[in-house]
């Protein structure tokens, strides 16, 4: 063998990480299925998640790569990387989860201002619709597959030189400073209601007048706080974890999931922001994309950092 070449040894791919994969595969159609039913009825207004050929691409650009991954799974390649992939992607949603749980069934308990797919609406009344549901059956089967790819991790043999060992702690660096400011982003508002400037004709005093906008990620009560919390913590640990996996291929893997999650959620923001006349996107919402832009190219830094192209034994 030439030593060129970074060693790359996979042993036998066990069944259940493939059920992991088959698991990724399902999820990520589920919540491409989800974008286009209705998805809630709130307050009368019916929410749908795609309005526009945009919005479509906006979508399912993240249960796309969710289903990628799964695929490569389930044909047993590099497989502790779609193993890393959903055990973080499960990490994430358990607080995503509890907040779609919340917005369907628990947000009128105290009405409020929300926005949802760009619509400002008042939760004084709330009706599910079949894209609430497929998102949270997705949401549900994500968390599944993180479960089994943690049981499956140990038992599945994959292995490389080392050769990203001694750059990991400036990755992992990186990594935490991305996701401490992703969740100090996460924390406000992506898309708000500008402050509006009304001048008195008769002093011309100019007065600002704040106008009640959407709920920020820890705002709002119950349920919903304990997913934003969880969330919010889950994405630092995700962002300390994920650099550390082994192979090298596991970290990327790791790294992958985190950055589909603030790319997604970024796009989200900005989507909102352009469907409505009475909406503007905010600096966290733009910071939200730079930082899910900075954790793509921790991703590509994880693939391309070492000595020479990988090839399997």
């Amino acid at each position: 063998m030439s030593s060129g070449y970074e060693v790359l040894v996979v042993g036998e791919v066990p069944v259940l990480a493939r059920v992991v994969g088959a698991l990724l595969v399902l999820a990520g159609l589920l919540a491409a299925a989800a974008a286009f039913p209705t998805y809630l009825v709130v307050g009368g207004t019916t929410i749908s998640l795609v309005t526009s050929p945009l919005d479509a691409v906006v979508a399912v650009a993240a249960p796309l790569a969710t289903v990628v991954v799964g695929l490569v799974l389930v044909l047993g390649r590099v497989p502790r990387l779609g193993l890393a992939y959903a055990a973080v992607a499960g990490t994430l949603a358990v607080g995503r989860l509890l907040i779609e749980l919340h917005l369907g069934h628990g947000s009128t308990t105290r009405p409020a201002v929300e926005v949802l797919a760009g619509e400002r609406v008042l939760t004084s009344s709330v009706e599910i619709g079949a894209g609430w549901a497929l998102g949270v059956a997705a949401l549900a089967v994500t968390i599944l597959a993180g479960v089994a790819a943690l049981l499956a991790w140990n038992r599945t043999v994959m292995e490389d030189g080392g050769s990203l060992d001694p750059r990991r702690p400036a990755l992992a660096g990186l990594a935490v400073l991305v996701g401490v400011a992703a969740v100090l982003c996460l924390a406000l508002p992506a898309a708000d209601v500008p402050d509006r400037v009304v001048t008195d004709p008769a002093t011309g005093l100019e007065t600002v007048v704040t106008s009640e906008g959407p709920q920020a990620l820890l705002e709002r009560p119950g349920l919903a706080l304990l997913g934003g919390l969880l969330l919010a913590g889950a994405l630092v640990l995700c962002s300390v974890v994920a650099p550390s996996l082994r192979p090298r291929l596991a970290a990327v893997g790791g790294l992958l999931a985190v950055t589909v999650q603030l790319l997604a959620g970024a796009l989200s923001g900005a989507r909102d922001a352009a469907h409505s006349g009475d909406l503007e996107w905010t600096v966290p919402g733009m910071g939200l994309l730079v930082l899910g832009l900075a954790s793509a190219g921790l991703t590509v830094l994880a693939w391309r950092w070492h000595r020479a192209p990988a090839r399997r034994v």
